[in-house]
């Protein structure tokens, strides 16, 4: 006789009941609310590393081109870069590590400070970033799977829960 198997239920909707039921109910939406965030990033980024994958390209090396991209002269000081992307300096460092290994940037002492490195773009890591965004842009970023409206009540929700927790937010 074959076994019928029933579809799961939603692990997060069942995570919710199971602290209901346990006497966590004041606790029970925040749960759900940081679980389903985490699980939403889980989704977002394997389409971005999807995307990404023809430039071997992590998501904060894509970042860091794209910031260098964005800046008059294409460069800026290592340490500047790593406040913007607001990653600690020691991550800053590995991601120039790894992109100047594939020569998409590299390190050029400060002109006027002995203490700095700046990190400039190469023609090559010019040329990734702005392909890898063209693939960002039509494979992930106009489409996240909701619409416009609730797109923006999302970037307002998340602003909200930013500034509360102290990050830099407009």
């Amino acid at each position: 006789m074959a076994r019928v198997t029933r579809p799961l239920p939603d692990p997060i909707v069942e995570a919710r009941r199971q602290w209901v039921a346990h006497g966590w109910s004041d606790a029970a939406a925040g749960m759900t609310a940081v679980t389903s965030v985490m699980r939403a990033h889980q989704l977002l980024l394997a389409r971005v590393e999807e995307a990404l994958k023809p430039w071997g390209l992590s998501f904060a090396r894509y970042e860091l081109l794209t910031l260098l991209s964005f800046t008059r002269e294409g460069r800026m000081p290592l340490t500047s870069a790593a406040r913007r992307l607001q990653v600690h300096q020691t991550s800053a460092t590995h991601t120039v590590d790894r992109l100047e290994a594939s020569g998409l940037v590299r390190r050029e002492p400060h002109p006027t400070d002995g203490r700095a490195t700046l990190v400039t773009l190469t023609p090559d890591g010019r040329d990734v970033a702005a392909s890898a965004t063209a693939a960002l842009n039509t494979e992930v970023f106009t489409d996240l799977g909701i619409d416009e409206t609730e797109v923006e009540a999302l970037i307002s929700v998340i602003a909200r829960l930013r500034a509360a927790s102290g990050d830099l937010v407009d």
